[in-house]
């Protein structure tokens, strides 16, 4: 390796780390305002209702947004231009009202496709670079790549959660929990009407300034790092884009324009339980079992937990995939996640078995780390000539199970939505081995640097063929 492979490496696995790091801090002020959200704005399921509005305002924005952003603005702008999305949502829960929550809810949700489909096109050209340079195969580079990324992005739930938890534990009258209100924990009963927050448990007004204040902080210097310390690397791309005219209309529909591609029809049930998923962690969990039974200042205590192992299986993952592969990875997620619907769907919470209410988010963290890292890395490896359009499909469809998931969140029991979210995971199960089934006996052509430079050229080329094929 001579001394210019040894610095554009440097400066790869660098880009790597700033996106990272600019990640961590924006999704701990966002990842501790979602887990409050259930329990701390519970009143007539304002809290619920804004997690819902954001995830269907994101599936309208992956419709275009994401494939014009990055087309025009490039990956760097376009993951400033979103954070600066989220971080109006902290200013909305300042003083939470329906007139605060929802509009900034829709802010937030036109940015969060953006947000992420630059994040990851912008980790997939780099280890796409970083590979033809090295002679190495792009989707482990890319694999090593997510891994990392989600190594240092999980952790954003132990600091947010810890900051939520420090603040709100100076408050003694929210750990008040009466012998009736733990009799509707848990699926044992239907506790529709039940706000288990409650106002006499919500803590002090002045505690929750602070805390948001807190996150605003973290979340503008989150963009500052971004803004400041990350290479444009297709800044050359975006320019000739935008000199190129391409009609609006081609840009708009190069979400849809992808769905010809049959795998990535097959891929949508494993993308829906991606949301289903986590928005049960973060909307029932913590609602119906942590707050129910021991008080909205353990949320965050428990979340930590659940960051904290779903970061260190993230990093741990992203190197194991290309040594056991990614279906065993998938099989031992859907087994772990099984297993704790069924336990939960069975256990009744009580403040004296502490420990369980750890258990759960650590096992549900360890599977999630699979979900996130290697479905992340199926998109870029399957669709990596498309990558802005396939990554804002993932967005979509992700967002639309949170959407169903957090929707029907103040309508039906407890029980039942873990019976759907079992019913998700076992179609999953089914769908998805047909998807990497074809991929070991049709492996994708891995994508060289030239191939990335050139693609704009290509697709003039070919505008009337299937734009999720790979070049050949």
């Amino acid at each position: 390796m001579n001394v210019s492979q040894g610095i554009m490496i440097s400066r790869s696995f660098k880009n790597v780390l700033v996106v990272s790091i600019g990640f961590l801090f924006l999704f701990t002020a966002y990842g501790g305002l979602q887990s409050l959200q259930s329990s701390l704005n519970a009143e007539e399921g304002m809290g619920v209702a804004s997690l819902s509005t954001i995830y269907a305002s994101i599936i309208v924005s992956s419709m275009f947004l994401p494939h014009i952003m990055i087309k025009n603005l490039g990956c760097k702008w376009t993951i400033v231009v979103s954070m600066a999305c989220y971080i109006s949502y902290s200013f909305g829960n300042l003083y939470p009202g329906w007139y605060t929550l929802i509009p900034t809810s829709v802010v937030l949700g036109l940015g969060g496709a953006p947000l992420w489909s630059a994040k990851c096109t912008y980790l997939t050209i780099s280890g796409n670079v970083y590979a033809a340079s090295e002679g190495k195969k792009g989707p482990d580079v890319i694999n090593q790549y997510f891994g990392v990324f989600f190594f240092i992005f999980q952790s954003s739930g132990v600091w947010g959660n810890l900051m939520s938890s420090l603040i709100f534990g100076q408050d003694t009258n929210i750990a008040n929990i009466t012998e009736e209100q733990l009799q509707f924990c848990g699926a044992a009963e239907c506790s529709l009407n039940l706000n288990v927050s409650g106002t006499s448990n919500k803590p002090a007004q002045k505690l929750v300034l602070t805390l948001v204040g807190c996150y605003i902080g973290v979340g503008v210097l989150a963009m500052l790092i971004v803004a400041v310390f990350l290479d444009n690397i297709d800044r050359e791309q975006a320019s000739e884009f935008r000199g190129s005219r391409e009609p609006l209309c081609h840009t708009f529909l190069a979400t849809f324009r992808l769905l010809k591609d049959w795998r990535l029809l097959v891929l949508i049930p494993l993308t829906l339980y991606s949301g289903f998923e986590q928005s049960f962690l973060s909307g029932e969990f913590t609602k119906n079992y942590v707050t129910c039974a021991l008080g909205i200042h353990y949320v965050g205590f428990v979340m930590m937990c659940f960051a904290a192992t779903n970061s260190l299986c993230s990093f741990l993952f992203g190197r194991l995939a290309q040594y056991v592969g990614r279906a065993t990875l998938f099989v031992l997620a859907a087994v772990t996640n099984f297993s704790c619907i069924i336990a939960l769907l069975l256990w009744r919470p009580d403040p004296e078995q502490l420990p369980v209410f750890f258990v759960f988010p650590a096992l549900w963290g360890m599977a999630d780390a699979v979900w996130q890292t290697q479905t992340n890395a199926i998109y870029g490896i399957l669709f990596s000539q498309d990558k802005e359009a396939a990554f804002a499909n993932y967005r979509m469809w992700e967002s639309l199970g949170a959407v169903i998931a957090f929707a029907y969140s103040t309508f039906i029991c407890l029980e039942y939505k873990l019976y759907i979210l079992l019913a998700v995971l076992l179609l999953t199960m089914v769908t998805y081995p047909i998807v990497e089934y074809h991929e070991y006996k049709n492996p994708t052509p891995c994508v060289q640097q030239s191939d990335y430079i050139s693609h704009k050229k290509t697709n003039k080329k070919d505008n009337g063929g299937i734009i999720a094929q790979t070049l050949m």
